[in-house]
C-alpha cells in the first residue's frame, strides 16, 4: 500500500524555551551578549545589566531595537564589552590582553 502524501520535512510544533531572566544573567560577563527579549522582560534586563554594569569591571555598550515582528512583543538586546580609552576619551571596544599567571605580567619577571 503506498501513500500520496510528502513526507514531513519540518516539525508541526516547535517548543522554545521561554525566556528565562535568570539564564539571561548568566550571561552577563561575556564579551558580546545577543538575547531577544519579551517586551515585558525588557525593563528587568536593564535593570540587571546597569546593576551589573555598577562593579565597574565589565561596562557593555547596550543596544535594543524591535525584533522582526509587527507587533513589538520583543526586543533584540545587544551588550558589547567596551573599555574606556583615556587617549580617546571615549568608550572604545574590549580587546582581551590574555590572563596573566603572575602580578608581574605574563613573563613572570619585573621588567
Amino acid at each position: 500500500m503506498s501513500s500520496d502524501r510528502a513526507p514531513l520535512t519540518s516539525p508541526l510544533i516547535t517548543l522554545d524555551r521561554p525566556f528565562d531572566l535568570d539564564d539571561f544573567s548568566s550571561l552577563l560577563g561575556e564579551t558580546s551578549i545577543r538575547v531577544t527579549v519579551p517586551r515585558d522582560a525588557l525593563p528587568e534586563v536593564l535593570r540587571r545589566v546597569t546593576e551589573f554594569m555598577d562593579f565597574g569591571i565589565y561596562v557593555y555598550a547596550v543596544s535594543i531595537r524591535p525584533a522582526p515582528s509587527e507587533l513589538l512583543k520583543s526586543f533584540v538586546v545587544e551588550l558589547q564589552r567596551v573599555d574606556y580609552s583615556a587617549e580617546k576619551g571615549l568608550w572604545v571596544p574590549f580587546v582581551d590582553k590574555g590572563a596573566a599567571d603572575s602580578p608581574f605580567g605574563p613573563s613572570g619577571n619585573r621588567t
